[in-house]
């Protein structure tokens, strides 16, 4: 049942810890492809992702590179087996992409890191108009090859590109909200960190609920739910805390110095995201934050906390009572949040 709690007590995991890097084979290894593997993201999630006992086969698909990234991989000494695809050569008369159709053939999980990076000065919206026709084009293929499939979405802007991926799906008539997520485990990811920072705590005991979407003030962590917080910090720091959440990517991309973005912990956060649904689909019980289609507020898709079945995301689950702080922010951010979308839907229909 694809439903929404008012009301939650979740444990999102996000722990290293909890993922075994182990060589043995899991009970059900699942095949994951990997789409943009020879990326800045692509390459460091394809190598935690080679590491997981869960994953039987790691399809690595990207517009060049590919095959060295894969050869890399291959020498890992875990279970998992590896590919690399390219592009299909052209060809008279014109075929289809062979290679992205070996990639994704038999596929249960594909995570897509695809498209451009953001520069200095930059925002997840400035990416849209290269993103999201790469987007869009994935997941035509990922409708024809693997329709069954559960898509993680990572490219930017995530607000965006979800409501593509699902407009897409839906026009090929294999659309199914329970397998289609935005990944925003880097949110939770750095609210941990920074909470375990003004704490004092091993950010891995931590767990912030991070609600909305995934660009700028659509993030919004909900700080107050955390154990001991509110006793500890003023109204000042929780709200230093607050926009450093939301804006983290900001501080990565001017300390790079036009270098790059977050691309080491996205990888990180896009392992954790997929290492979860495949432990649930094993049958775990596995509750964490994404960005999905959603009834818990007026906006179509909306990220809080979720339950994760074999089939995906089993219920939407509540984010429980605002502070007067969190719902001012709220109010701020569902306006924006609900544009982003649209924008998305419009692109894919146009």
């Amino acid at each position: 049942m694809f439903a929404s709690a008012s009301r939650a007590t979740v444990s999102i995991a996000t722990k290293m810890s909890k993922a075994s890097f182990s060589s043995t084979t899991a009970a059900a290894s699942k095949k994951v492809a990997v789409l943009g593997a020879a990326g800045g993201i692509g390459q460091p999630l394809s190598m935690l992702l080679k590491l997981s006992p869960h994953v039987g086969e790691l399809s690595c698909y990207d517009i060049v590179g590919t095959p060295g990234v894969a050869a890399d991989l291959s020498h890992i000494p875990t279970p998992a087996k590896i590919s690399g695809d390219l592009p299909a050569a052209g060809s008279w008369p014109p075929k289809g992409n062979d290679g992205i159709a070996r990639a994704l053939t038999g596929c249960d999980v594909v995570v897509i890191p695809a498209g451009v990076p953001r520069k200095p000065g930059m925002t997840r919206d400035d990416l849209f108009n290269t993103n999201a026709g790469i987007v869009k084009g994935l997941v035509e293929s990922c409708a024809e090859h693997c329709p069954g499939a559960i898509l993680a979405i990572i490219s930017n802007p995530v607000n965006s590109t979800v409501p593509i991926a699902a407009e897409v799906l839906k026009a090929r008539g294999v659309y199914d909200p329970k397998k289609l997520c935005g990944v925003t485990t880097l949110d939770v990811c750095r609210a941990n960190t920074f909470v375990g920072e003004a704490l004092g705590k091993d950010p891995r005991e931590v767990d912030v609920t991070v609600i909305g979407g995934h660009a700028g003030i659509t993030i919004l962590p909900l700080f107050s739910q955390v154990p001991g917080f509110m006793d500890a910090v003023d109204e000042k720091k929780m709200d230093a805390l607050t926009v450093r959440t939301q804006f983290g990517g900001d501080e990565v991309v001017k300390a790079k110095a036009g270098a790059g973005s977050a691309t080491l912990s996205m990888a990180y956060a896009g392992y954790v995201f997929t290492e979860n649904v495949l432990r649930a689909m094993d049958g775990e019980e596995i509750t964490q934050c994404a960005f999905v289609e959603s009834t818990l507020t007026d906006a179509p898709y909306f990220a809080s906390p979720c339950k994760f079945g074999p089939d995906g995301v089993t219920e939407v689950l509540g984010y429980g009572e605002l502070t007067a702080y969190e719902k001012g922010w709220f109010d701020k951010m569902l306006p924006d949040l609900k544009k982003q979308i649209q924008k998305g839907i419009d692109f894919a229909n146009n």
